[in-house]
């Protein structure tokens, strides 16, 4: 499984019907869930994004369709990072030595 972080943006629509933002999410994960993704955490934030997703998912095309389906609705944007730990990035590390 690969690890994605997903910054989140209400849209008008979004924050509009904020109230109901707290059983989107319930939603969003059975569907995350039935998709083969694992929502790790899904925070509500202030300053520059409205919320940060922590999710893996089995490759890069399951995460941005998943993406692509919670932006669908209107309510948020998204902006999504794929993440690496610590022997991720050792690994890419060593990569580039050999290029």
């Amino acid at each position: 499984m690969k690890r994605f972080i997903s910054l989140l943006t209400f849209t008008a629509q979004g924050i509009t019907t904020i109230e109901e933002s707290p059983e989107r999410a319930e939603a969003f994960t059975a569907m995350a869930t039935a998709a083969g993704c694992k929502v790790n955490a899904l925070y509500w934030t202030t300053g520059g994004f409205d919320g940060v997703l922590s999710f893996d998912a089995p490759d890069e095309e399951t995460a941005a369709a998943l993406m692509v389906k919670l932006s669908s609705a209107g309510n948020v944007t998204t902006h999504t990072l794929q993440a690496f730990p610590n022997d991720g990035i050792q690994r890419i590390l060593s990569k580039v030595g050999e290029l």
